[in-house]
């Protein structure tokens, strides 16, 4: 696989026909990082997080107010609504994808997302996922990760996600009515988004920063939240000094989790663990250790600054390997493929249907942990049918306008084989072939 392929597809979302493949593939990465549109135009018309967090905070307080027969009823409502709004963002991902022109960012965009990923399966947060994308990953993926992993815990779709909202200190002033202390965002702050598992935490350590996270919630219901989007509550806060890997954290309030967060992202084991999904992600499922722990320097180096994590990918010599080691994921393979075939829209519901049918259904993973980027995960026969049968549709909504023969060499620069160009050469319609090019195996893989 040529350098130019390697910056198109592995860094890239795949290529378009019209694109011109960089004469210099590290200057063009290395731009998308000064070029890069943090909310682009198809999400704008979208509700932003301030105002989801008011259809929430109604919702809540006409359950509470509404005769007992009648609360199920507003609680449909609200998920017929968040479900309408989470459909529109799966939309405005998917054509944010096609067009972007820093395909770069949008991949790590996607990246993130996935790491700290949530799960419209809690019905609860339907209408956010798509908001916690927009407001709390795309702003911050250039930034510093401290600031990215603190927009994330504290946007309410991680907080309803991981049950976080209603936590409350045993000692605390509403202990005695409170629902009790949740461990759900402790352990997976610690577990996926910061050190990683078998990285030495105890779980002591999970409990006591449970504790120091008690009161981080919701703006409250009893009226406008005045456009917030986050709240720390002292009456749901544990008092006291919280001790957590052995280091003691004075009681301060929403600081005092704060702190915690800020020894986390600063400890070796979370540059490690940040390293090493990345590495993964761009390089193979089992990625070379030279490259991790140069990345895993570079974060330590910087602070945790995630442009000069980026830049050191880029220059390093691990990614440019020519062969295509990473097989993609359905997201990746769609929006590739719609890529491939000039598709610049896409209809939500379609966008939506399409990645439920190949098993990767957007912001709905089984798990806190996200979609696994290993090839296993998506290399099953079964799986593979499943993309034989999108390549014939996508083929068939084509028509009679593409010439496979033509596009592939186009969308696959340098990588081509002599066996998949006779395939598609001697494909018995132009639909077959279509779809013989986004199956073979040069598109599956990046």
């Amino acid at each position: 696989m040529t350098p130019s392929a390697l910056a198109l597809n592995r860094f890239g979302l795949g290529a378009r026909p019209d694109d011109a493949p960089p004469a210099n593939p590290q200057r063009w990465l290395f731009s998308q990082l000064e070029n890069y549109e943090p909310l682009p135009a198809a999400w704008k018309p979208l509700p932003r997080t301030a105002a989801l967090v008011e259809v929430w905070n109604n919702m809540q307080r006409s359950v509470r107010q509404a005769p007992e027969g009648q609360r199920s009823g507003i609680r449909e409502e609200y998920l017929r609504e968040g479900s309408r709004v989470y459909q529109a963002a799966v939309g405005a991902r998917t054509v944010s994808a096609l067009q972007t022109s820093t395909p770069f960012v949008e991949r790590l965009v996607h990246f993130w997302a996935n790491h700290f990923a949530v799960s419209v399966d809690k019905l609860l947060i339907v209408g956010l996922a798509g908001c916690f994308e927009a407001d709390a990953i795309r702003p911050n993926v250039l930034g510093r990760f401290e600031d990215l992993l603190l927009a994330v815990v504290r946007h309410p779709a991680m907080l309803l996600y991981l049950d976080q909202a209603q936590s409350t200190g045993p000692g605390s002033m509403m202990g005695s009515r409170g629902r009790g202390l949740n461990e759900n965002l402790a352990r997976e702050i610690l577990e996926l988004h910061t050190l990683g598992v078998r990285s030495g935490y105890t779980q002591e350590d999970v409990k006591e920063f449970a504790r120091a996270l008690t009161g981080w919630t919701l703006p409250g219901d009893g009226g406008t939240s005045g456009g917030a989007t986050f709240r720390f509550a002292p009456a749901l806060h544990e008092p006291g000094t919280r001790t957590l890997l052995g280091k003691a954290y004075a009681d301060d309030g929403e600081g005092q989790a704060r702190a915690v967060i800020h020894e986390l992202v600063s400890a070796p084991a979370t540059a490690l663990h940040i390293a090493r999904k990345l590495a993964r992600h761009f390089v193979a499922d089992d990625p070379p250790q030279a490259l991790v722990q140069r990345l895993a320097d570079t974060f330590g180096r910087t602070g945790g600054d995630l442009a000069s994590v980026y830049r050191e990918l880029i220059a390093s010599q691990e990614v440019w390997q020519s062969v295509a080691t990473k097989f993609k994921s359905p997201w990746d393979w769609s929006i590739s493929s719609l890529r491939a075939l000039d598709r610049r829209t896409v209809a939500p519901a379609q966008a939506a249907s399409l990645l439920t049918q190949l098993g990767q259904p957007v912001w709905r993973p089984g798990s806190p942990a996200g979609y696994n980027d290993a090839a296993a995960t998506w290399a099953a026969p079964d799986a593979l049918m499943r993309r034989v049968e999108v390549a014939q549709r996508l083929a068939q909504e084509a028509g009679d306008t593409v010439d496979a023969r033509g596009l592939a060499p186009r969308v696959l620069p340098g990588v081509l084989s002599d066996a998949t160009a006779g395939a598609i050469a001697r494909a018995e319609s132009g639909g077959t072939a279509i779809a013989l090019l986004l199956v073979s195996p040069e598109f599956l893989r990046r």
